[in-house]
């Protein structure tokens, strides 16, 4: 007998992996999980018939011969079934894209790609082979790479991502069906978790990220609590989110992370409370301790684990084109369009900050016929400033909402650097290591913006 197995608690990337897999390997059969997905067992409900699985109890006393494991590598997620083939010696071939995870089976086949989903690895694999995919086995696929890349908005998305999606979409795959799938609150009972949640954060910095935590006792497991927490990290939009569920009947605690940082890795900090998972979303369950004690326990394990955000000083050019406040808009304008800038911090006596000279300032002068006007006649003396240890999501903050392209950080009232939209957007790229490998592994170039202030 041949099987195709995915992790426990199975979400809609291991489902869409499982509907690819059975084309790759005819005549395997897959095994279900006892844990599945509020989310994922409503694509489970919807299409029975295209998954057609088996229990793991239907495997004790059969002779398996190959295992495909799909969306993980470590045994813990996948004890569910081993505990029923028992000391099998079959031949494993495992797809997985998590980057960090433990492999627990060293003589396996690994297929690794760091994907934003794992269906899309096995996509690709399907198009390589010149494969046609039902319509309804697209539908699902496409859900799960939807829900595992955020709708295409995780730092982990590239472009092979979009390349299956696209081929899943020629091959049928119904939008109007994606979307049944992937409605997150359908039940009453989750709205009003919702709700509840809302009521319930605490906001806090932690080595300047934004996080926000809750803990919530309850009677009893509810389901459908990871998609309310996915919800509430929406509309929340912090930096990570970790939401502690106390079950007092069966006296344990379920952790639920969400993450949007690239130097925040869930799976890493999880693992030390028997859980695991992505980068971005992870979970874990701590069985006979106190919540309240877990949660504490959490907090500190935070205050150990998580990286210092990057600040201003990391991101900023520290060479700074200015202009000296007794300059003539003349001198101003010529040098401007030497460097090719539309701005100038202007410095003065003490080589101090004390104002900014922009392209538009010195067509007011031009306009009065004052060129040889200084510059301290024009410039902007109200000045937002920020200082080297700002943090990149504050400086995210000052650029946009008050419409600004040149952020100078200043240092006991010495210019020490800029940080203006360009730098701001190159940090973006260039800290995207896993679009980066991605494309890499491809054989694409990797091209760093080039621009100026």
């Amino acid at each position: 007998m041949n099987i195709i197995i995915g992790h426990s608690n199975t979400d809609l990337d291991c489902l869409g992996s499982i509907v690819l897999a059975k084309y790759l390997y005819p005549g395997y059969v897959p095994v279900k999980s006892r844990l599945i997905h509020p989310v994922a067992k409503k694509a489970e409900n919807l299409f029975q018939k295209n998954f057609n699985f088996i229990n793991p109890k239907d495997l004790q006393n059969e002779h398996i011969e190959n295992i495909v494991i799909v969306d993980t590598r470590t045994y813990s997620r996948v004890k569910e079934y081993f505990q029923y083939i028992g000391s099998s010696e079959a031949r494993i071939e495992v797809y997985d894209h998590h980057p960090g995870d433990e492999n627990s089976f060293p003589e396996a086949t690994i297929h690794y790609s760091p994907t934003g989903s794992n269906t899309t690895q096995l996509g690709i694999e399907v198009m390589k082979q010149g494969l046609s995919i039902a319509p309804e086995d697209a539908s699902i696929a496409l859900a799960g790479i939807y829900a595992d890349t955020g709708n295409f908005t995780h730092e982990n998305v590239g472009e092979t991502d979009f390349s299956v999606a696209s081929f899943l979409l020629k091959s049928g795959a119904d939008l109007n069906i994606v979307k049944t799938i992937l409605t997150p609150l359908a039940a009453k009972h989750q709205i009003t978790l919702f709700h509840e949640l809302l009521n319930r954060l605490e906001y806090c910095t932690i080595h300047g990220h934004r996080v926000i935590t809750s803990y919530w006792e309850i009677e009893s497991e509810a389901e459908g609590l990871g998609a309310v927490v996915e919800k509430v990290f929406e509309v929340e939009n912090q930096d990570v989110y970790f939401a502690l569920f106390h079950f007092k009947k069966k006296n344990k605690t379920l952790i639920i992370a969400r993450n949007q940082k690239r130097n925040i890795h869930l799976n890493e900090i999880l693992k030390d409370f028997g859980g695991g998972g992505h980068e971005k979303a992870a979970s874990a369950t701590v069985k006979n301790q106190d919540g309240q004690m877990v949660y504490a326990k959490l907090l500190a394990h935070l205050d150990r684990l998580l990286t210092p955000a990057v600040t201003a000083a990391e991101i900023m050019t520290r060479e700074v084109d200015h202009i000296h406040l007794d300059a003539s808009l003349m001198e101003a304008s010529l040098y401007m369009e030497k460097i090719s800038h539309t701005g100038l911090p202007v410095l003065g006596e003490d080589h101090n900050l004390v104002g900014f000279i922009t392209l538009r300032d010195i067509m007011k002068g031009r306009r009065a016929g004052q060129m040889h006007a200084p510059v301290k006649a024009y410039m902007s003396r109200n000045i937002i400033t920020a200082a080297p240890d700002t943090t990149v999501w504050r400086i995210e903050e000052i650029l946009f909402n008050h419409n600004v392209g040149h952020l100078p950080i200043v240092e006991d009232s010495q210019m020490v650097g800029i940080v203006t939209r360009a730098d701001y957007l190159d940090h973006k790229r260039s800290r995207n290591t896993s679009r980066k490998a991605v494309l890499q592994d491809m054989g694409l170039e990797v091209k760093e913006p080039v621009g100026s202030y």
